[in-house]
């Protein structure tokens, strides 16, 4: 004969046989994939800065996590072609957390880049 009551004493040997488990799969946490970081960094950048981000020019995976440049408005004009814009470098850690970001170039939206591929 088995005792099926749900005991405190029972209970507790049962969280004791569970708590491995349980505690493994807390600290094992799944890393965000690339479009998630995307998302999350635009998202971290707006609220520090206080700009929408545009779009993101350049994205990578490092050894510490991630590497982006994300393009904003900086300052809104008309014609639309003369607004501000900015390429701000930011840094991720691994689980893409905002460790660090600076604006890197700011131009004129309808200014293309004044150097030449090739250094020419």
């Amino acid at each position: 004969m088995t005792n099926t009551r749900n005991t405190p004493e029972s209970q507790d040997s049962q969280d004791v046989q569970d708590s491995p488990k349980k505690a493994e799969s807390r600290t094992t946490k799944k890393r965000p994939g690339p479009m998630e970081v995307l998302r999350h960094a635009r998202a971290q950048l707006a609220e520090l800065t206080g700009m929408a981000a545009e779009s993101v020019s350049s994205f990578d995976q490092t050894e510490d996590g991630w590497s982006l440049e994300i393009e904003v408005l900086e300052l809104a004009r008309v014609p639309d072609t003369m607004s501000l814009m900015a390429s701000y470098q930011v840094e991720l850690d691994p689980d893409g957390q905002l460790t660090g970001y600076r604006r890197v170039r700011r131009y004129e939206r309808g200014r293309a880049d004044s150097h030449r591929p090739g250094g020419r």
